[in-house]
């Protein structure tokens, strides 16, 4: 041994350094197991459920998110809109929605939870194109109805609870997925209400 004295500010560092490297270390290896505990893009394919947010979306607004390969359309509904949806039921092939083409908290006039927001597959039922939204503009294609979904390639119409009009070719309604709200600002698209 020598005699020559122990530098302890050379000791501190020597040990904060490795401390600090062997931190990083442990952050880096970390962080890709914590990564893999998430579903895979395959699984979320396969029916993980899929969070949204819709803290917000403005009234009158859609938004699009994919569950299970499909898109999902999500609408924010005026107060007007809501109100309007039975004024057209006559001119409706399924108005009260009588098909299963929804979970049973969704069987009601708005075939929603919540009135305000449409939950719904953004695939005609015909032979599954992508309806587009027409806010304001959809009485182009049918009178007195001033919101729906117009499908482009074979011309069925849906009205702003994805109900399908007589005469078009679509046999059903637009199919609404499993969710459920898990806050007031997040939609939980796979999960059945009460499941959450």
């Amino acid at each position: 041994m020598s005699n020559v004295p122990v530098n302890n500010g050379r000791r501190r560092f020597l040990t904060a350094a490795t401390a600090v490297v062997g931190g990083v270390g442990v952050v880096g290896a970390a962080v890709p197991f914590i990564a893999s505990w998430n579903p895979s893009a395959r699984a979320k394919a396969a029916g993980a459920p899929v969070e949204v947010n819709i803290g917000k979306i403005q009234p009158g607004q859609l938004i699009r998110a994919e569950w299970r390969g499909k898109p999902v359309y999500v609408v924010r509904r005026t107060e007007k809109t809501v109100n309007d949806l039975a004024k057209h039921d006559d001119q409706l092939r399924d108005p009260n929605s009588e098909k299963a083409q929804q979970p049973v908290y969704a069987t009601n006039a708005y075939r929603s939870i919540k009135p305000e927001f449409l939950v719904a597959l953004g695939v005609c039922t015909h032979l599954g194109c992508a309806p587009t939204h027409h806010g304001g503009d959809f009485d182009q294609f049918v009178e007195g109805v001033p919101n729906g979904f117009f499908c482009p390639c074979h011309g069925s119409k849906f009205d702003m609870a994805g109900r399908v009009f007589q005469g078009v070719p679509a046999p059903l309604n637009l199919v609404v997925p499993d969710h459920s709200f898990t806050n007031d600002g997040t939609l939980l698209i796979g999960v059945a209400q009460g499941d959450a």
